[in-house]
């Protein structure tokens, strides 16, 4: 098996990408990485069978690069895992060329490096595209994510068509939706905030990382019939 994981030398990517690895030494996995270079050394150092890729997500030559490696890769297994830009804004203070990039340099990339995929996995007659979006997709939005939330909606529903679209040729597409988690994209929130999260969990305590990342290595290794589900990881707070 050989997975690309996008952004996966940091968050919940980095422990994706080490989950994947350590659970089969035969699966090859290979992660994208910008700004987390000692991160991306220190994976590639620690498990023999992964291969770390720059790639800045703000940077069209860089995403063309990647599409072209991927070709080479001869992937099977595609991770959307990244996001380079988030606005912690309300809505009305968003200014519109904000939310143009966010969509530029988060969605489009995605979109293109899912195209490639897809052209190497209808080849093949097989292949699985996973999405990491989130539970605030299930009811009620985190206050001031509404960009985010807007992004992930977006891919939601690209993600729902590639499973319709492409299952004729063995390929899946399945989303993760996980709660929230205690990472660099969340560290800026008040910590008063966190704990009514925390309070708000039927658990009393916040999804790890690591609990995420089993969830995905289960959707990595669940059969072709397991398509067009969004997974959500919140201890049944929200219930679909």
């Amino acid at each position: 098996m050989k997975i690309l994981v996008t952004g996966g030398a940091s968050g919940l990517g980095e422990a994706v990408t080490k989950t994947l690895a350590t659970h089969c030494e035969d699966w090859r996995v290979f992660f994208t990485y910008k700004k987390s270079i000692a991160n991306a050394k220190q994976i590639c150092d620690e498990f023999k069978n992964t291969k770390s890729i720059y790639c800045d997500f703000c940077n069209t030559l860089d995403v063309v690069n990647l599409q072209n490696m991927m070709e080479q890769l001869d992937i099977d297994v595609l991770i959307n895992n990244a996001i380079v830009y988030r606005i912690e804004k309300q809505f009305h203070k968003i200014p519109s060329e904000n939310l143009k990039d966010s969509f530029i340099y988060n969605v489009i990339p995605t979109i293109e490096i899912t195209q490639k995929a897809i052209e190497i996995f209808k080849k093949k007659h097989f292949g699985k595209i996973i999405s990491i979006l989130t539970s605030g997709l299930l009811n009620r939005p985190p206050f001031g994510w509404s960009e985010y939330i807007a992004n992930k909606a977006y891919i939601e529903s690209m993600a729902k068509s590639w499973a319709c679209e492409y299952s004729k040729f063995n390929i899946t597409s399945n989303c993760v939706s996980p709660d929230f988690m205690q990472t660099n994209l969340t560290a800026s929130i008040d910590e008063r905030i966190q704990e009514q999260i925390k309070d708000s969990n039927p658990l009393k305590k916040h999804l790890s990382i690591e609990e995420t990342a089993r969830i995905v290595l289960f959707v990595v290794m669940s059969p072709q019939q397991l398509n067009g589900v969004n997974i959500p990881i919140n201890a049944g707070k929200n219930l679909v």
